[in-house]
């Protein structure tokens, strides 16, 4: 009976072709296959590498009718590597339903380590990483984006998502418009590549910048941990949170609110947004 092959998960660089390693390198050169998420941006690096190994497409469109062929060719003995469009396989890639029907079959895995944009980006984000959250990407739309997001900026600890360039404003202005808007965050782009950039400030002034130059390069997107503090705010505190209720009864958004009371009062926008957030947890079930 021909022995069972190994699927090995291999980790590719997610930009600079030098961070590949030697023991990745040498598993690619002695694999009989290589299922790849773009073969046309595996073909590169194996190019890059001097290795000529037979590439076969496994993506999210067609991993069931693959993943078939790729269990099938296992259990004759073949070993397979596979690998993502950049970065660890089955982090916000496909991949882990193959891995799951590989210990269905006995089939024997082992990883490959190389770099991750999450980990990368939140080592350079100077936020606290022993405990964090990673979202992946957000849904698009709909309800299940909100709660999301909502879950997301009420957690006390580091959250880490991915966002692509045409989705940047709108994700930052979700978050704002989720009462949000005064939270430090930090966005990374083209990481490990020539334009690297790792940006820091407030959700609003992310807006405000981003706003001004088109964004370009996949974005990694770190928010703060919340931390209850006290606003410190003046004698008038009692008015203003009356009027935030009536303006959210007549269904204002947290942005208009804002807007609306910071030219009356004078008030920071980030202070009046920690008053709405009060305001909201207190008194709604949601904005």
């Amino acid at each position: 009976m021909t022995d069972k092959g190994t699927l090995f998960i291999v980790g590719t660089p997610i930009g600079n072709l030098a961070d590949f390693s030697q023991r990745a390198s040498d598993v690619l050169s002695e694999v009989s296959r290589i299922a790849a998420e773009d073969t046309r941006r595996t073909g590169i690096l194996l190019k890059h590498l001097g290795i000529d190994k037979p590439l076969m497409s496994f993506h999210e469109h067609n991993k069931s009718s693959r993943s078939v062929q790729i269990i099938r060719m296992l259990l004759e003995g073949a070993d397979i590597a596979l690998v993502s469009d950049a970065g660890m396989p089955c982090i916000s890639d496909p991949g882990y339903e193959l891995v799951a029907l590989c210990y269905e079959s006995r089939i024997n895995v082992t990883v490959v380590p190389g770099p991750c944009a999450a980990i990368t980006a939140l080592a350079g984000s100077g936020f606290e990483g022993s405990r964090f959250t990673f979202e992946g990407f957000l849904p698009v739309k709909g309800r299940e984006r909100k709660i999301r997001i909502d879950s997301m900026i009420r957690n006390e600890i580091t959250s880490v998502i991915y966002e692509a360039p045409h989705r940047l404003i709108k994700t930052l202005s979700d978050i704002r418009d989720a009462g949000r808007g005064e939270r430090s965050i930090c966005v990374a782009r083209e990481l490990t590549k020539k334009y690297e950039e790792f940006w820091k400030g407030s959700v609003d002034e992310a807006i405000d910048r981003f706003s001004s130059v088109v964004p370009k390069g996949e974005f990694v997107i770190m928010i703060e941990g919340y931390k209850e503090e006290h606003a410190g705010f003046d004698d008038d505190t009692e008015y203003i949170s009356d009027r935030i209720c009536r303006m959210f009864s007549e269904g204002a958004s947290a942005k208009d609110i804002v807007i609306k009371l910071s030219a009356e009062t004078g008030m920071k926008r980030n202070e009046l947004y920690k008053m709405i957030n009060k305001t909201k947890n207190s008194n709604f079930d949601q904005i």
